[in-house]
């Protein structure tokens, strides 16, 4: 399958690539950002160079459909599908409350929709980022399930929300 490039009004999602992982280091190292992820905040720059090159090669393979996104030409965010159709976001934070998530995580359900193929999407979201599951739910998921304990965090364990939308319930426009 060819690389897609995908245009929204203010944005345009390119595969994620190796040269993204300075911008992805400055997302990733800060602790608020990274606030309710399932890792801690990346210390160096060689871990995010890893975490990148994983990424890569996971799309490269199929196994992960991963989206840098640019506004301007600035990266501001990564979406991704991974594990199948589980969708995954992050955005810097100096583009938070500017409807930017939601631009760019309704162009990959459209993509996930229409040329993967998916029948449902799922998201795995710790219970205490309110902002995500905002986001999610504006797009129409509906919340499926709750699990406890799911992730350990440093020393920490957090708890997951599960949520799906269905292929019938996504509207194209949205």
């Amino acid at each position: 399958m060819s690389a897609p490039i995908i245009e929204t009004p203010r944005l345009i999602l390119r595969r994620l690539a190796s040269y993204d992982a300075p911008a992805l280091h400055e997302m990733l190292s800060d602790a608020e950002t990274m606030r309710y992820w399932s890792s801690l905040p990346h210390v160096e720059t060689a871990e995010t160079e890893a975490w990148v090159a994983d990424s890569v090669a996971a799309t490269t393979r199929g196994d992960a459909h991963d989206f840098a996104v640019l506004r301007d030409g600035r990266m501001v965010g990564r979406v991704a599908f991974w594990m199948g159709n589980e969708i995954g976001f992050l955005f810097h934070r100096d583009v938070w409350g500017q409807g930017i998530a939601r631009e760019a995580l309704a162009a990959l359900l459209r993509y996930g929709f229409e040329t993967l193929q998916f029948k449902s999407v799922r998201a795995d979201v710790d219970p205490r980022n309110l902002r995500s599951l905002a986001v999610l739910e504006r797009l129409g998921f509906k919340r499926s399930g709750y699990a406890e304990r799911t992730f350990k965090i440093g020393e920490n364990w957090v708890d997951s929300v599960y949520l799906e939308l269905s292929a019938g319930r996504f509207a194209s426009g949205s």
